[in-house]
């Protein structure tokens, strides 16, 4: 079954979301829906700079590759506090992000934004489904990003995927650094996603998490501010897996493969503790 789009005229406002989102703490049904949203956004330079300060990133002509993905979050809170959105928002677990570049993301102003659901399916916690984001210009799909997201405890049919890991390629320490205690209220301010689980030990504590945790959007943002060097500008695919959280404050260490069209990352922390990995590649490949 097609996707049936929706068109918005401007981004929705995110605090009434964020209220949505937390009076729905129930699943109520096992069917994602087949609307997506459409909206054109416009690009504020001013709030892409603090968004690269934040993240790492170096300023310049083009976007930083993850910062799309703020340019869709409202249309993402829109979908998933729908009516017909079967799982609660709050709750759910980013297993898996992958963008594909096409094309140089420089000279943006002005974006059509495209956000759906699809691939509900099995997992050994509960259910996983594939929260899908396209930004187009006028010349047409510019980037793309497949978020997985699991719902714990929600039973579907079926058996839960196997899982595949590439072969390891050989890694060398790139760079360490420290995340402090408020790098979730940091990266919210320029983000949008004031999730409590991220802004401080209190709210953290509320949905069973003994200290906030830093953003998985923010921990693939630093990684791949620390990567610029070794990734192409376009025409790439950039997938991780998180894996263990990275409580705040905290210091990691970014490891990768040799640069160019193809490698592999990992972040890590204290004693070894596996926070992310992931790997590069031509888009489409």
């Amino acid at each position: 079954m097609g996707t049936h789009w929706r068109y918005l005229d401007t981004p929705p406002a995110l605090p009434g979301l964020f209220m949505q989102a937390a009076l729905r703490r129930k699943v109520h049904g096992t069917h994602l829906p087949d609307q997506g949203l459409r909206c054109w956004v416009s690009v504020d330079p001013d709030k892409v700079k603090a968004f690269a300060n934040v993240c790492g990133f170096i300023p310049g002509s083009l976007l930083p590759p993850t910062y799309p993905h703020v340019l869709a979050f409202a249309l993402q809170m829109k979908l998933l506090t729908d009516k017909d959105f079967p799982f609660p928002l709050l709750g759910l677990v980013h297993l898996q992000n992958r963008i594909s570049i096409r094309r140089p993301l420089g000279s943006v102003i002005k974006a059509q934004v495209s956000v759906r659901l699809a691939d509900l399916k099995p997992h050994a916690k509960g259910a996983t489904f594939s929260l899908i984001t396209q930004i187009d210009d006028a010349l047409g799909l510019l980037w793309e990003e497949e978020s997985t997201m699991l719902c714990r405890g929600v039973q579907i049919a079926g058996e839960p995927d196997g899982t595949y890991e590439p072969a390891p390629l050989p890694m060398s320490e790139l760079a360490t650094w420290y995340a402090p205690s408020d790098i979730g209220r940091q990266y919210a301010k320029v983000s949008g996603d004031y999730n409590p689980i991220h802004l401080s030990a209190s709210s953290a504590k509320l949905f069973g998490f003994p200290t906030a945790i830093a953003h998985g959007m923010w921990i693939k943002s630093r990684a791949l501010a620390a990567l610029d060097d070794h990734l192409p500008a376009s025409n790439v695919d950039i997938s991780v897996t998180f894996q263990k959280p990275v409580r705040l404050p905290g210091e990691v260490t970014l490891s990768a493969s040799t640069a160019g069209s193809h490698g592999q990352l990992r972040l890590e922390g204290k004693e070894g503790i596996v926070h992310m990995v992931g790997s590069w590649q031509p888009a489409g490949e």
